[in-house]
């Protein structure tokens, strides 16, 4: 468990701010300390390295605490060129860091005026897309930092997808039953609207973005075919809600995590050995779902080699498993509330956390 968080006020003209300090150890016998605003200095200290301790990134710290959030942080993702990292949270906000270097927190993008749930980039780091109970779809421009558009839901929206090549499609799930997909080129008309039976938790695009994977809170997940626009098969086999989706680097396998404390792998390529109800072909358990009944979310590594979970168990771990033989890998320490999302970095062996307690953590992982 990581020392407790310490607090002092000083800055260079001498006033008094509360600023959170958080202090760990690194490889080289360094403590980082992060603040409030989002700057990270790294104050040299007596010692020797750690035995048998090695780096393997260019982080600054082998953990970072990033903080300046004032509410539960629900989302966070790296830009797809991994210099950026995105948060939403229950502030209404959306906060740019630096993921090298001093973390800086560069911009703030504000204009939801609920709870920012669920946010991605697009794959060329130059959009932001992010979604809220306001009823909106809100995307930005990555480089002038200001909103490029905002599209209006007839309900609370709790999930927006991207697609990852080709034309900017976006889908968007909310409590009115409804997924709605949004041409970027002509976004003021929606594009196809998805009836449903039940509020939608999670949504995410095939790799061709032909299909969309529609999650609800009756635990199953409908496989939409755009140019038809109906639904191909569905899948069944979790219990309770789901409460997030995410496809495979490859686009063969979608991962869901629900409420029944269970993270299922589907095979979604066209044919599959016994149809249909076969297509669940592993279950990764070990995180919980708490009584706050937030959307926990679930993500691959670049490589496809791991999976990850945000988990409510009490304290908070963030879980990282091996996809090919299930076994747990990381039960990750430091969070003293929910964890919502664990994220992987695109091309380093860095995590990051987001959590309830308003904090996320910015850390290594082991050379395998």
């Amino acid at each position: 468990m990581p020392p407790k968080a310490q607090k002092r006020a000083r800055d260079s003209s001498g006033d008094q701010n509360d600023v959170e300090l958080a202090k760990k150890r690194s490889a080289e016998g360094s403590l980082v300390v992060v603040s409030t605003r989002g700057s990270t200095e790294t104050v040299k200290e007596s010692g020797a390295l750690i035995p048998g301790t090695q780096r393997t990134s260019e982080l600054s710290s082998p953990n970072i605490i990033l903080s300046g959030h004032e509410g539960e942080i629900f989302t966070c993702k790296f830009s797809p060129d991994g210099n950026s990292i995105a948060s939403g949270s229950f502030d209404k906000r959306i906060f740019l860091w630096r993921v090298f270097g001093n973390n800086e927190n560069y911009s703030v993008l504000m204009g939801h005026s609920n709870a920012v749930l669920e946010l991605h980039w697009s794959t060329d780091s130059s959009m932001i897309f992010s979604c809220s109970p306001d009823k909106t779809v809100q995307v930005w421009d990555a480089e002038s930092l200001t909103r490029i558009k905002r599209i209006k839901h007839d309900a609370m929206v709790n999930t927006c997808c991207p697609t990852r090549k080709g034309q900017i499609l976006v889908a968007s799930g909310g409590d009115d039953n409804k997924t709605k997909i949004w041409d970027m080129r002509q976004w003021r008309r929606c594009a196809a609207v998805l009836e449903g039976s039940y509020p939608i938790t999670s949504v995410a695009f095939s790799e061709g973005g032909d299909q969309v994977f529609v999650c609800d809170v009756a635990g199953t997940v409908e496989v939409w075919e755009l140019r038809k626009n109906e639904v191909l098969y569905r899948m069944y086999g979790h219990m309770d809600a789901i409460t997030g989706s995410s496809l495979s680097p490859d686009g063969a396998h979608l991962l869901t995590n629900s409420m029944d404390n269970t993270l299922r792998c589907w095979d979604v390529r066209p044919f599959v050995q016994g149809g249909d109800s076969q297509r669940c072909v592993k279950t990764f358990t070990g995180h919980t779902h708490g009584v706050d009944k937030n959307l926990l979310k679930c993500s691959w590594s670049a490589d496809g080699s791991m999976v990850s979970s945000g988990s409510s168990d009490s304290p908070a771990h963030s879980y990282i498993w091996e996809f090919h033989t299930r076994k747990l890998l990381y039960r990750l320490p430091g969070h003293k509330a929910t964890c919502n999302e664990v994220v992987f970095h695109p091309t380093s062996p860095i995590v990051l956390s987001c959590s309830s307690d308003s904090t996320m953590w910015l850390g290594e992982l082991a050379s395998s």
